[in-house]
């Protein structure tokens, strides 16, 4: 069913950041005032790429309210000019940021936030989906509140897969420093370079830097397919107790077949056991490893900043295949976003509303052949509405 034209229920206000494709936006919901964030995007950007939206959309619709550790989607719709996405308002700010601003930090404390987000990666798979963007810039915290929700965030890499189906994907995606032997080997790969990332995201918990951080990304690539790491220099883990270290082993196995699964990971004595395991410090008490988890994150942050930067643009890229098109989008990327922030709703705009209770639901085959693994190269049929290529999604989790 087509969507529908009615008044816009959200206002958005300021901009809260910027992603590879979308511009991320506060939103108030006008009846309620429930603030909310709403991923922006440019249909510019995705014109005869609108499988890659959907496939986000069926992947939240998934998981959406099934977990409070992972972000959930509560409302899409778009503009003439613009796709919005309206998420949770995620307000505590990014793991690492949070770690280094308090007053300590022990191991205890970094086998308590693997164990959260790896209850909520096993439910992710338990759903037949691979997250395949895990690190440590996707875990957010929901509000500044101490005891505050850790959530998973960003499904744009992710892809469904059936249980009966050993679909394997084969493209490049993700993050260099988190990623799995298997990707690189393009041998196919699937849930257990999830439980690979946390294994890495561990190491980063420990000691504030990335197991297989090397000069380039050609070295860092060769280390990775290896297995090639440390736990040194051995004044960084000095504190850190060998059942951690057993735990990042175990993660960091070559061989995703002999791979611990996430459910297998969190029987792990470093997550299982009631009583921590830790260093015991020179005054009796559990190490500190704040001290040099800060130092070691301060020194690379700025570098990783610029790291980062250009692997979302080579990421972006790579999604889209480089043809002549999307060089084109590539090289108005910057354009589109600034087009897209400075758009703004309210009550006195009209919207197109997918109207998920009474659309079709479309299944996951179907999706699957609308992805940008199976999508044919060449020119994008730029005359495909986006409202009419999405009609077909519903977040109704009951269908």
């Amino acid at each position: 069913m087509a969507p529908t034209t009615v008044p816009c229920q959200y206002r958005t206000g300021k901009t809260l950041g910027s992603g590879t494709y979308a511009i991320v936006k506060e939103a108030v919901h006008i009846k309620t005032g429930q603030y909310y964030a709403c991923k922006v995007i440019n249909k510019k950007l995705m014109e005869g790429r609108e499988y890659m939206v959907r496939n986000e959309i069926a992947v939240l619709k998934k998981v959406s309210k099934g977990h409070r550790h992972i972000v959930t989607l509560h409302d899409y719709f778009e503009t003439a000019h613009n796709l919005y996405l309206v998420f949770d308002l995620c307000t505590g700010g990014e793991l690492f940021d949070r770690i280094c601003a308090k007053g300590n930090y022990y191991e205890q404390d970094a086998a308590q936030l693997v164990r959260t987000v790896m209850e909520a990666v096993k439910y992710i798979h338990d759903c037949g989906i691979v997250h395949r963007d895990l690190k440590p810039e996707n875990l957010i915290f929901r509000t500044k509140a101490e005891d505050a929700d850790i959530m998973i965030a960003d499904f744009g890499l992710s892809r469904i897969m059936e249980e009966d189906k050993l679909q394997l994907l084969t493209e490049i995606c993700g993050t260099p420093g988190y990623m799995a032997p298997e990707i690189f080997k393009k041998t196919g790969h699937g849930k257990p370079v999830d439980v690979w990332a946390m294994g890495v995201i561990t190491y980063f918990l420990l000691c504030g830097y990335t197991p297989f951080d090397r000069d380039t990304q050609e070295q860092e690539m060769k280390a990775i397919i290896a297995g090639d790491y440390k736990f040194e220099p051995e004044e960084y883990w000095a504190n850190v107790s060998e059942t951690a270290r057993d735990f990042v082993r175990e993660c960091l196995t070559i061989d995703p077949a002999s791979r611990p699964t996430a459910a297998e990971a969190l029987q792990h004595k470093w997550l299982a056991s009631e009583e921590p395991h830790f260093v015991i410090s020179p005054t009796g008490g559990p190490a500190d490893l704040l001290p040099h988890v800060r130092k070691a994150f301060d020194a690379r942050k700025t570098f990783r900043k610029a790291v980062f930067s250009m692997m979302a643009m080579k990421r972006m890229s790579s999604l889209v295949h480089m043809s002549p098109h999307a060089q084109a989008l590539g090289a108005n990327l910057q354009q589109y976003k600034d087009e897209s922030e400075k758009e703004t709703i309210d009550e006195d705009r009209d919207v197109l509303h997918l109207d998920s209770s009474s659309s079709e639901h479309e299944s996951t085959d179907e999706l699957k052949k609308q992805d940008d693994i199976a999508q044919p190269l060449g020119k994008p049929d730029a005359d495909a509405p986006l409202a009419h290529a999405m009609s077909g999604v519903s977040l109704d989790q009951s269908k």
